[in-house]
């Protein structure tokens, strides 16, 4: 993950708002409620939903907690392609395939497409 700097904290909150949404994202996949996770995890439900929200940051240890009972492993939690806007994800798209033979193409394009549908 490339950890970008600036003055103030506006590279950490983007990064605790990016944390939070994907521990939530996670978290409703498995059909878990908050209240089930703040239980296995061992917090108040109000911390976990300030983690959500992007207002708290967990500790290391409680991202430990998390990613156990969420049965993931702690680098989906920090997978920086979502802080990309469209634009450079598409560039991104675009330098992959450039280097890939017509064939894989052609089969990016068709599970692209059935993904969709």
């Amino acid at each position: 993950m490339l950890l970008r700097t600036s003055g103030d904290n506006t590279c950490m909150n983007e990064y605790k708002k990016f944390l939070g949404a994907k521990i939530k994202e996670i978290r409703r996949s498995r059909s878990y409620t908050q209240d089930f996770l703040s239980e296995k995890i061992g917090i108040d439900p109000k911390h976990l939903s300030r983690i959500e929200c992007g207002k708290n940051s967990p500790s290391l240890d409680l991202i430990y907690k998390i990613c156990s009972v969420l049965n993931v492993n702690p680098s989906v939690l920090f997978d920086e392609s979502m802080l990309k806007d469209k634009s450079e994800l598409i560039q991104d798209i675009s330098k992959i395939l450039s280097g890939e033979s017509e064939s894989n193409v052609r089969k990016f394009y068709k599970i692209l497409i059935n993904s969709l549908n």
